[in-house]
């Protein structure tokens, strides 16, 4: 990796133009640890604004071309105003299935939204004739038994998908300000002569704001039923985005309380309800283990695991050779599928469909639109209770291997301090790993070969793990650049001297003890080179286990092998007793013969000692 002074320099332009190259996304792969910049040492100069490396065309605008509906999810504005891809099939496959309540489990920006007001659209009751809006799609032509719902059914629609705030009572407010806005939908209720009383008046007391949680808990329940005595159908019930207040919930501390209240609006809304034709939920997780579909026998969930509806969600290979066709941007197709690509769905291979817009819409420009959309929370807690064996795992994901997880489709945001295992479940189901094989276990898990996906999701793995782990926000960039070019340039008294710095300036000496600490601290550092090296950790070599090796990608660079002990005693002379030993190790028990088997000749060899803050190197 390159810094931004170092590119300027090799570039002929200002350190501020690079940096501003890369905040704009112009640079492929280039990230920021702290407050610089980290550019890959293959990285081409953009030319005249615009990167190389993914040339920037101009997406041509021929008369009566539609524009890409970036951030549309209103289904009647994106089907008439905006290239629209079709997925009115959904509707033919669940009137196949006919299942009382679906609950569709994927990642955020796959289209869930729009879907669901696709589905709204299709099914509810309206003063206007809303078939125009189908008369021309895929589930218009699949005939008068599919043609016959349309139009048919009350619907209750709502979308949780912008409730994200720090506390409960904030979180409440939304809700019920949605509630009131749904229940105003409605206004045939307010006078009908088919409701008593009593009903009008809990309708008013919604709609007014006066409500307390209790009345708001069971509000869906009462709506269907109002809904039903008026029109004389049992309404459709969707609910958009049914986890997000339920994440916020665990980030910010007000967990049990936005749990407790969805077991009761849920409970309410899709168990034992008579008045209820159809349920349908989208979300990342399904929340199972906290009951809040306690009992919902009739639940059929639809994740990235199952086959069933497989194609409905993100953009299926055809449908984006069809978009870059009809764009004029066929000799995009690779890059494209290199950075947006790598999703599977069932049996489907699967694009992102957010990313494919944006990068349309930009001029076909490479970068990471997805990931930029949101916080990353779930990445992020995941983090914060990585073992020594999952932090190895990550570090592995990010130099393109595939690490054996075992999945639970069951998992909850909480399980996370359980067992941490549990994150590999919650990185699959949000959208940050991929399926590459799968077997069923007896309990209803499955072990799977998992990897990231595409370039898009390597580039924020490697933005938020090595901001985590390297924590060079509280060291500063310069020290954890100095590690790098000391690696780079084979100076060691250098390399011990920024390690030295780095752990006087960011850790506690309370931190320090265990060599599993070193080594991870170790493992975090040297990642800053994996451009130059595949870094592997905890391998078989010889007659052991070595602990870091920076195998290069081009020969031309030496091989390097790390071993590394650790003592409580911070004194000098354990210091040198321990980097001989560990030398010494490398070369007793063969660790070098992996990479002279691989035709690596040039190998250096590092004994690593710490104690507390301190670090003593030796070289062969």
């Amino acid at each position: 990796m390159a810094s931004s002074k170092e590119k300027a320099l090799e570039w002929g332009i200002s350190i501020r133009t690079v940096m501003n190259l890369c905040k704009n996304g112009r640079i492929p792969g280039a990230f920021k640890i702290g407050r610089e910049w980290q550019i890959p040492d293959d990285a081409i100069r953009p030319v005249d604004g615009r990167v190389v490396a993914g040339e920037y065309i101009k997406i041509s605008k021929e008369k009566g071309q539609k524009p890409l509906p970036v951030g549309i999810s209103d289904y009647v504005r994106a089907q008439s105003e905006y290239y629209y891809v079709d997925k009115t099939l959904l509707v033919r496959d669940f009137l196949d299935r006919k299942s009382l309540v679906t609950l569709f489990t994927r990642p955020r920006r796959f289209g869930k939204t729009l879907n669901m007001d696709m589905l709204r659209v299709y099914f509810e009751i309206s003063d206007s004739d809303t078939s125009k809006y189908f008369v021309d799609k895929a589930i218009w032509k699949c005939g008068k038994k599919y043609q016959e719902h349309q139009g048919k059914y009350p619907v209750i629609f709502l979308s949780f998908k912008d409730v994200k705030f720090d506390t409960w009572e904030a979180t409440f407010a939304k809700i019920s300000e949605l509630l009131q806005d749904e229940f105003g939908r409605h206004p045939e209720l307010k006078n009908s002569d088919r409701l008593e009383k009593y009903e009008k008046d809990y309708y008013a007391r919604i709609l007014s704001g006066q409500a307390n949680e209790v009345e708001l808990s069971a509000s869906l329940q009462k709506l269907s039923k109002m809904l039903t005595e008026h029109y004389s159908k049992a309404p459709i019930i969707i609910i958009d985005e049914y986890d997000t207040p339920i994440q916020e919930g665990y980030s910010k501390e007000f967990y049990d309380e936005i749990i407790g209240f969805m077991r009761n609006f849920f409970s309410g809304a899709f168990k034992d309800n008579k008045y209820l034709s159809y349920g349908f939920l989208t979300g990342i997780l399904r929340i199972a283990q906290e009951s809040i579909f306690s009992g919902l026998n009739n639940l059929t969930v639809s994740s990235v695991m199952d086959e069933e509806y497989d194609e409905f969600f993100g953009f299926t290979e055809q449908e984006v050779l069809q978009m870059l066709a009809y764009y004029k941007a066929t000799d995009k197709t690779d890059e494209l599928k290199d950075w947006y690509d790598g999703y599977r769905f069932g049996n489907e291979e699967i694009y992102n469909p957010w990313s494919v817009i944006n990068y349309l819409s930009k001029g076909c420009l490479p970068q990471a639109y997805w990931v930029n959309t949101g916080k990353n929370e779930i990445l992020e807690d995941v983090l914060q209770v990585a073992t020594d064996d999952i932090t190895e795992k990550m570090y592995a994901l990010m130099q393109g291997e595939r690490v054996v997880a075992k999945i639970d489709q069951n998992v909850v945001y909480r399980s996370l301090t359980e067992d941490p295992s549990n994150i590999y479940s919650l990185l699959l189901v949000a959208g940050y790993l991929k399926i590459l094989n799968k077997t069923l276990q007896g309990d209803g898990s499955w072990v799977c070969d998992v990897s990231i996906p595409n370039r898009e999701i390597a580039a924020v793995y490697k933005s938020e793990i090595l901001s985590h782990l390297i924590k060079v926000g509280a060291v500063g960039n310069a020290t954890a650049n100095k590690i790098a070019e000391s690696l780079y340039a084979s100076d060691w008294r250098k390399l011990q001297d920024a390690i030295s710095e780095y752990m006087e300036k960011s850790i506690s000496y309370y931190d320090t003890g265990a060599e599993g600490f070193y080594h991870g601290l170790m493992l975090g550092l040297v990642a800053l080179m994996d451009n130059q090296y595949k870094i592997k950790s905890n391998r078989e070599s010889g007659e052991g286990r070595y602990d870091i090796s920076l195998v290069p990608r081009d020969k031309k660079f030496p091989g390097i092998i790390m071993e590394f002990k650790s003592d409580k005693r911070p004194n000098e002379d354990s210091l040198n007793d321990l980097s001989a030993q560990a030398l010494k190790q490398i070369d007793d028990m063969g660790y070098d013969a992996e990479m002279l088997e691989d035709g690596i000749t040039k190998i250096i060899k590092l004994g690593i000692a710490f104690s507390g803050k301190k670090v003593k190197i030796r070289k062969k």
